[in-house]
């Protein structure tokens, strides 16, 4: 590059140079002036949540909402999934008095080939008058109602608080049929597996992912029910 060429440049890039100097100059010159926040001005948050106050647990058993509530729960799903607990609330409601017809006789005689009963059970919530939905669904205590058709005969000369020094066995499922046999009204602890499925059946397994499914394997009588369970045509 010629001299003159290099004198253009430099008379170009004079004011520029120029510019940068004052900028930097003035920018020690300035000094911070600290603000106070407007008066009066207050921050906008949303409303707090209206998180339940339900107990998780009665003593060392969940109640129903507890235990519920931990299933869905991904920080408590560990605990109970798949898990040996005890779930203590009311019966509200047993599907004896809906066991059909054909299902209802002695063990030792099969069921009529159109006949489709469902697997006896009953439901738990923490207060007697709740909905079904609100509920835990319990089996595994009766295989079928023929099973249950023979426990009510074995047991139907004790009254409720004289139980035999004997239960009848299902002879499908080698359990023990509680006695009394699970009624509405009644507040029991049930110990056994809870999970979102039942896989007993024979004829496929059920599955509840909200509230859950409780496979009985014990069952502690804390206040009787009004009186024995039935099947219907037997009576009381």
């Amino acid at each position: 590059m010629s001299l003159g060429a290099r004198f253009v440049c430099v008379k170009a890039l004079a004011p520029m140079l120029a510019v940068l100097f004052v900028a930097c100059g003035n920018e020690e010159q300035v000094k911070y002036e600290p603000r106070p926040a407007p008066s009066g001005a207050k921050a906008s948050l949303p409303p707090v949540p209206n998180v339940s106050q339900k107990p998780v647990k009665s003593g060392d058993a969940y109640t129903i909402w507890g235990a519920s509530y931990s299933l869905r729960s991904r920080v408590h799903r560990k605990e109970v999934f798949g898990k040996k607990i005890s779930i203590t609330g009311y019966i509200t409601k047993t599907n004896l008095p809906d066991a059909p017809e054909c299902a209802v006789h002695r063990t030792g005689k099969a069921d009529p080939e159109n006949c489709r009963p469902p697997i006896p059970a009953f439901w738990l919530a923490d207060t007697k008058d709740a909905p079904i939905g609100e509920s835990i669904k319990v089996m595994g205590f009766a295989s079928n109602f023929a099973q249950l058709f023979d426990a009510i005969n074995d047991y139907k000369r004790h009254k409720l608080d004289d139980k035999p020094e004997k239960l009848t066995q299902d002879e499908l499922w080698g359990v023990s049929i509680p006695f009394p046999i699970p009624a509405a009204g009644a507040k029991v602890t049930v110990t056994g597996d809870y999970s979102t499925t039942f896989t007993k059946s024979s004829t496929g397994a059920e599955a509840d992912p909200i509230m859950g499914l409780l496979t009985i394997e014990k069952i502690t009588y804390l206040e009787l029910p009004a009186e024995k369970a039935t099947l219907p045509g037997m009576g009381k």
